[in-house]
């Protein structure tokens, strides 16, 4: 009788353990009561209550910017990952606390889904508030790399002359306004030189180009944007508009939509298993800043491809399916005025063309999108990270995420060599 007791005291301690192992953060914040509900196309993005459905079923909430969905089919024969047996042993600080885990980080972080991939062999692969590898997640800004990648592809078809061009050179409408007189490379680095705010309160600059573009299309929009606060070139302001040129710059200059001209050129050679889905609006012209939805794993095989080069290691048939030449220009701060370098863009980070650079001599360099979504790449280790999160703020740095997401890739990158 002792031993039923002892046994069954050990159970329930057992059980309350693992509930308490098994809970991500503030799941009740997150609706999970309500079976983390999907939200309307007027509270998708800022309502908490509706992040966790709305950033995994984004392609499917009618009436968003007053458009549809366009889709990149999947590849006939994906690429097949490998996966470790078991996890390796990470660890790092932060705090001034030593020895944390990926258990850790995912008891204190709000993360949808987590993958590290090392040599093309999945490491790390989780994921919480009832999300699956099926679940396609929202890319937030990180759709600005994927749109990047396009025009260096339209670069080196010669549908794209000179990045030096001006954007009204492909895209007639953009005639006459300050983003149709900025060029390629000025859009790809953010250095418009416009006024332009973007704070994700629904009051900012990117609040009333948003509301016009949902009228009149990124043309119209581009309207509202019309005073120079530096000469184009000279100073990185974030500013998703610029993007949204790009597409415009992107359908003029190849006759395609993003989703069109990218399904044969970048989402079917690398290998992708899943549709990737892209929000448009009326025009039918995808919402290039942002608006993406892919599985974890079809953006951890995007991320491959970037740490290789633009290559896929199991199809050297295939070439360089990325301009190699275009993607080291794009993600190493080097090649870059002093203006786009880390810690001169920004505190920390650098800015390349629609994507992030990484201080230090060695080239690394991140997709990042607002609330938490991430793409790590460090080429020189073939190290991946994908980070996707429902943060309680559209700016990690405004939460414990963005100083611990930074302590957990430095982990990464140091676990498998120097920083």
């Amino acid at each position: 009788m002792t031993f039923l007791l002892l046994l069954f005291a050990a159970l329930a301690g057992c059980l309350v353990w693992c509930s308490t192992a098994l809970a991500a953060p503030d799941e009740e914040d997150l609706c999970k009561s309500r079976g983390y509900p999907v939200g309307t196309a007027r509270n998708w993005f800022f309502d908490e209550c509706v992040r966790v459905g709305s950033f995994t079923h984004q392609a499917e909430i009618p009436g968003i910017f007053l458009g549809s969905v366009n889709a990149m089919q999947a590849a006939a024969m994906p690429l097949v990952f490998g996966k470790a047996d078991v996890e390796p042993p990470y660890r790092w600080s932060v705090g001034g606390q030593p020895g944390l885990t990926v258990d850790d980080y995912l008891n204190r972080q709000r993360v949808m889904a987590l993958l590290v991939i090392k040599d093309g062999v999945i490491q790390v692969e989780r994921y919480q508030y009832d999300r699956t590898a099926d679940h396609r997640f929202l890319s937030n800004s990180m759709a600005k790399t994927v749109t990047a990648l396009a025009i260096g592809l339209a670069h080196r078809e010669g549908r794209i002359r000179s990045l030096d061009d001006r954007a009204e050179t492909y895209a007639p409408k953009l005639a006459g306004t300050l983003y149709g007189d900025t060029t390629v490379r000025n859009l790809l680095r953010m250095a418009s030189g416009a006024k332009f705010e973007e704070i994700y309160n629904g009051k900012d600059d990117l609040a009333r180009y948003g509301a016009a573009s949902a009228r009149d299309g990124a043309a119209g929009g581009a309207k509202v944007i019309t005073e120079r606060l530096y000469p184009q070139g000279s100073v990185f302001n974030y500013a998703s508009a610029e993007t949204d040129m790009l597409a415009l710059v992107l359908q003029g200059a190849t006759g395609e939509t993003l989703s069109s001209y990218l399904q044969t050129r970048l989402w079917e050679p690398m290998g992708a298993q899943s549709a990737g889905l892209w929000r448009t609006d009326s025009t039918g012209l995808e919402r290039a800043s942002g608006n993406f939805n892919a599985t974890a794993r079809d953006y951890a095989r995007l991320g491959v491809l970037l740490a290789n080069d633009g290559r896929r290691s199991d199809r050297p048939d295939l070439g360089e399916i990325i301009p190699r030449d275009f993607l080291l220009e794009a993600t190493d701060w080097k090649q870059h005025p002093p203006a786009f370098a880390p810690k001169k863009a920004t505190p920390y980070y650098g800015y390349g063309y629609q994507v992030w650079t990484f201080p230090g001599v060695q080239r690394r360099f991140a997709l990042l999108g607002v609330y938490g979504q991430a793409i790590f790449v460090d080429p020189s280790q073939k190290l991946v990270m994908v980070h996707l999160a429902a943060n309680a703020t559209a700016k990690a740095g405004q939460t414990s995420m963005g100083r611990e997401l930074g302590a957990l890739w430095y982990g990464l990158v140091s676990h498998y060599g120097a920083w």
